[in-house]
């Protein structure tokens, strides 16, 4: 049995026992209403003062039994979210389903690698590292895939990351609650333009009212029930009219400060759940010890004051109940109150609000390269180096299932380019894919994997599939064009490395030879590394004009018994056999 399913199995016990309980406080609090209704229907009737001490007790212990219901319910949605967060790892361990989101709006066609290596889109990168569930978290995650760190950058995630993936519980904790808040973008942008508006105070006026006038209605129907004066009830009335009069001139700053966002408390709530649980969690690692210190900098640490803040919300936003609106204000300026707690609130941390969330996600963003860490122990952190080297011992592919798996071995210097040869369906593709998605996730501080790696963090462009843009009237070999121009414009101003594949289809072959032949001797002399797959063997002959900046390497097939075998094992030197003809041979093409 594997971790998730004993999580799994251990929390739907703890879960159906909760669900029990949870039944009979219900059945306790409905208990309490009927036994009050009860006993006050045999005091009206029969004065019975055992009767009014018994209903009495029932309405003060229902908020009691209510809090206690609303708690185990709370913990009920918790268990769940983790059981599913259990349940999504085994199968997707099992290759049943992708339970995540994939990160399609984040595709870009025009990006350096992105589209060609599928890092966005259905079964892409992204959706097999994405354990986020906040709109930032996610955001942060197509961020770092998309866009290289520096080397102590990628050094402070690689440390953070080892951390956290021996922190399973406390990660899928987090997940949970932050699956709970179910924020959006919406939301998102809503509380980041609430934080950044002005601080309109309310009128002093409105300030001394809500106090003076509530205790003067009080004092005035003490003395209509003393002196039975109408005069005292009439000016009570009055008063209260006054009172909702001057909350309806304040209810625009109160619905403005609402945000129009729904369940923003609750969100909110989650949110200080989580910065909570970072505070308390131990770290070791510099960047995860940095992050946290910023939380508890804040004056009563940064989750009191999201708690607080998720409190506010709730109370305010009840102006939405009209009777209850009603009563509250007409008293007691209910929402007045609030709404000043709420200025006072964000005068003094509204500006620390975007830094809070932003933590957050960097932790989700963490998590998720932590998880795929903890689900692919034989991964490895590569080391950094600054000399242009790139090593990769026994480097697979890292979304292919490891049964299925081929690694192999190969080293790049500063200017080294080779040339790549094999039949269709060799692995030539696949092993450029390999090459770039383990790039871009050191480039992040990920695990890679291979069994060793020492890499110098550099950009990846990558021309494998580009497509034609009706929308620009831009062909095929147009798009190609150009990415190579952005190719050569980037090997001008920093090494890069480089991974093409079978470019300038678009032309005829001696055009497309020959072309190959010119980009090849063009990166050679801007000191590129990578790799160019083509299927033209004569384009491997420029090795001879650059033997110490050129190599050649292939993919071979062999037929045995009349099947044709691949073992996607990287040679050096140049492919020999080919398979194109006997293939379509076989399958009665010609």
């Amino acid at each position: 049995m594997n971790t998730y399913t004993s999580i799994k199995e251990t929390n739907t016990v703890i879960l159906m026992r909760l669900k029990k309980l949870h039944f009979w406080i219900s059945m306790i609090r409905i208990a309490l209403v009927c036994v009050a209704i009860v006993c006050f229907y045999f005091f009206i009737t029969s004065r019975s003062h055992f009767a009014l001490v018994i209903g009495l007790g029932s309405i003060l212990l229902f908020p009691f039994i209510l809090t206690w219901h609303r708690k185990k319910a709370i913990e009920i949605e918790f268990l769940t979210t983790v059981i599913k967060v259990n349940q999504d790892e085994i199968q997707y361990q099992e290759n049943k389903i992708m339970p995540f989101e994939d990160g399609s709006e984040y595709m870009d066609v025009t990006h350096s690698n992105t589209f060609d290596l599928d890092v966005f889109g259905p079964k892409g990168l992204f959706q097999h590292l994405n354990r986020t569930a906040t709109y930032l978290g996610k955001f942060k995650l197509a961020f770092s895939l998309q866009n290289i760190l520096s080397n102590d950058a990628i050094v402070n995630n690689q440390l953070s990351i080892k951390e956290l993936s021996n922190k399973l519980k406390w990660r899928q904790e987090i997940l949970a609650h932050a699956t709970i808040a179910s924020d959006s973008k919406d939301v998102y942008n809503n509380i980041i333009h609430w934080a950044s508006e002005k601080v309109d105070k309310l009128p002093l006026f409105i300030r001394i009212t809500s106090f003076a006038f509530p205790i003067l209605l009080f004092v005035l129907f003490t003395f209509y029930l003393i002196t039975d004066v109408a005069l005292y009830l009439n000016a009570a009335e009055l008063l209260l009219i006054v009172n909702l009069i001057l909350i309806g001139s304040q209810l625009k700053t109160i619905k403005r400060e609402l945000m129009h966002a729904e369940r923003i408390d609750q969100i909110i709530k989650q949110y200080s759940i989580i910065i909570d649980k970072i505070e308390k969690e131990s770290f070791h690692s510099e960047k995860l010890i940095g992050l946290k210190n910023i939380l508890s900098a804040t004056d009563g640490n940064a989750s009191k004051n999201f708690n607080r803040l998720s409190k506010l919300f709730a109370r305010v936003e009840t102006i939405n109940n009209a009777v209850g609106a009603f009563l509250l204000n007409g008293f007691f300026f209910y929402h007045i109150h609030s709404l000043h707690s709420l200025l006072k609130w964000k005068d003094a941390y509204a500006s620390k609000l975007p830094q809070w969330i932003d933590i957050i996600a960097e932790f989700e963003m963490l998590n998720s390269y932590a998880n795929l860490a903890y689900n692919n122990p034989t991964f490895t952190f590569p080391t950094l180096n600054t000399d242009f080297s790139i090593q990769l011992t026994n480097v697979g592919h890292p979304l292919i299932d490891a049964r299925k798996r081929v690694c192999n071995s190969i080293d790049f210097t500063k200017g080294s380019f080779v040339i790549l040869t094999g039949s269709n369906m060799s692995g030539k593709s696949t092993f450029l894919r390999t090459l770039g998605i383990n790039m871009v996730l050191a480039g992040a501080g990920s695990p890679i994997c291979a069994s060793a790696a020492s890499i110098h963090p550099l950009q990846v462009i990558v021309s494998m599939r580009l497509s034609d843009s009706l929308s620009d009237s831009e062909s095929y070999f147009f798009a190609e064009v150009k990415r190579l121009k952005f190719l050569m414009n980037t090997l001008d101003k920093e090494s890069c490395f480089v991974l093409l594949d079978e470019i300038l289809r678009g032309t005829n072959s001696d055009d497309k030879r020959n072309g190959t032949i010119e980009v090849i001797k063009k990166i050679v002399s801007k000191q590129g590394i990578g790799i160019v797959a083509t299927h033209d063997l004569e384009v491997c002959n420029t090795t001879e004009a650059y033997p110490n900046q050129l190599s050649n390497k292939c993919f071979e097939v062999e037929i045995i018994q009349d099947e044709l075998v691949f073992d996607y094992k990287l040679r050096a030197g140049i492919c020999q056999n080919k398979s194109a003809t006997f293939l379509m041979k076989k399958m009665g093409v010609i």
